[in-house]
């Protein structure tokens, strides 16, 4: 039997690995546990002769209700009254999908509002252009 790495892993900087396994392994990690947030997951390998690996991988846990803003921005420089609208919604669980507020409504985006404006305009010189009857003889 060859001998195998050994892996261990650790959340954030925590002391203690989380588990200790042989490689190669399938892992589930559970971010139930983890509280919302940055987190890392370091792997630290050794091999048979006890040289080490070391792999830091940075993830983020969003477990919680999802939170959306509009209206501010981040890192945005405001003054006076700015109106927000937010919404908070959970996912549920896994076997079931929550439907009530799991869309957030936005505003309509300015583009929109060109792109009306710009089609009635065509729409305006097109009638116009093609129409039969000429108002200026």
């Amino acid at each position: 039997m060859k001998d195998l790495s050994t892996l261990y892993l650790f959340i954030d900087d925590e002391q203690q690995p989380i588990a200790r396994l042989n490689a190669p392994v399938t892992f589930e990690l559970d971010t139930t546990r983890l509280v919302d947030g940055k987190h890392t997951l370091k792997i630290v390998s050794r091999d048979p002769s006890g040289k080490e690996g070391i792999r830091i991988v940075p993830f983020e846990v969003r477990n919680g209700p999802a939170i959306s803003i509009e209206g501010l921005k981040e890192e945005a420089v405001v003054d006076g009254i700015v109106p927000l609208m937010i919404n908070a919604y959970g996912k549920g669980d896994q076997k079931s999908f929550l439907i009530g507020g799991s869309e957030t409504p936005q505003s309509i985006p300015y583009w929109i509002f060109i792109l009306l404006i710009l089609f009635v305009a065509w729409a305006i010189y097109y009638g116009i252009t093609t129409s039969s009857v000429n108002l200026f003889k």
